[in-house]
Parts: structure tokens; sequence; C-alpha cells
């Protein structure tokens, strides 16, 4: 069953989880043009950006998991799905920027210090620059692969930032954001618990 299934992931191209990855930027361009946002359109499109990038961060965390313990690579999408992460968090952020903020640099930075969710989702977002800006194999090649890893351990830190940014943004006890961080700590908490595959032959990517 492993087999069939790697075989099956093997025959789809990374180009069309791209594809897949940006219906919900497309579905949200859709619901601004039409009129599809709730009474404050600026918070709702800043909140499913955020959120968009939340679940992609995840999916790729949840990538050596699966490997680990069922036998399935999806690591070859592993890459892809780091980027549509950075590539909503950097809309979510450039939302907040010009929208909400309106450029105005000095506004901005007396908020996220007055914020404390803010320093947290800053925090995250540079993380995860870092990580897209080496995700490529030029740095893995210039930094060494033992060095590249260590720095997209970083990940390991954004997504729980990333949910207690959503949690404290929100100012309750959402349930959803809740459940995707005790989802990041399994998997996480699942990493070290389930050794490294040795018997399925699967090529993993140096990430």
């Amino acid at each position: 069953m492993q087999a069939v299934l790697n075989g099956w992931l093997r025959r789809i191209p990374v180009w069309a989880l791209w594809l897949g990855g940006l219906i919900p930027l497309g579905l949200l361009v859709w619901d601004t043009l039409n009129g599809g946002l709730g009474i404050d359109p600026i918070r709702d499109i800043e909140h499913r950006l955020g959120r968009t990038a939340l679940y992609f961060l995840i999916a790729s965390l949840a990538v050596t998991p699966v490997l680990r313990v069922a036998g399935v690579s999806f690591m070859r999408f592993r890459r892809a799905l780091g980027l549509l992460c950075f590539t909503y968090a950097g809309l979510h952020v450039l939302s907040w920027v010009v929208m909400d903020m309106a450029l105005l640099w000095g506004a901005m930075a007396r908020d996220v210090v007055k914020r404390p969710y803010l320093i947290f989702g800053m925090g995250a977002f540079l993380m995860l620059l870092a990580l897209a800006v080496t995700s490529n194999n030029l740095s893995i090649r210039q930094m060494g692969v033992l060095s590249w890893r260590k720095l997209h351990k970083l990940a390991y830190i954004a997504a729980p930032l990333v949910t207690l940014h959503w949690i404290w943004a929100l100012k309750t006890f959402p349930l959803e954001p809740v459940l995707w961080l005790a989802a990041i700590l399994v998997l996480l908490a699942l990493r070290v618990a389930v050794p490294r595959p040795i018997r399925w032959g699967i090529a993993a990517s140096p990430k």
C-alpha cells in the first residue's frame, strides 16, 4: 500500500500543488470583489491570509511525521508547502501594513511594541522569511546541509508563535487555534518519538 501511494505521489507534479495552493487566494480575491466579506473586510482579509499561512505551515511540519509513522512520502512537496506558507504570511503582513496601518511606519512600530501578539507575529514572520530565502539548492550548497537543517528548525518555533499570535489577537480563548496548537505540538512530539525511517527506501530531501 505504501509503495502504491508513493508511486502515485511521485506522478503528481509540484506545480499542481502550487495551483491548488493558490485557490484560497483566488477565493479571497473573488469574495473581495463581490462583497463576500464581513462587516470588517480588512480584518477578514488579514485573518484569512494568516490562517491559510498557518495551514500550509502545519502541512509542511506534517511531512516528516507522516513519513516516519505511515511510510508515505510527501517530501518532494515540502519546499512548495513552505513557500506557499510564506506567500500567505507575506500577504498577511502586507495587508496589515498597507490597508490597516496605511504605511504609517511610526504608528506600526508603536503598535508592534504595544501589542505583544504583534511581536509574536513579526517574530514568526522573520523566521519564515529566513526559511523562504534559503529554500533553494544554492543555499544548501553554500551553507552546508547540517547548518541548513539547523536554520530550518526555526519552523518548529514559528508554528507555535503563529498560533499564539492568533489566540492573543482575538483576546479570547478560541477553540480553533488552540486545536491547531495542539496539533503542532503532537507533530513535533512525533518527530522526537518516532525514529527516522530506515526500511522504506524512500528518498528524503535535505530538509
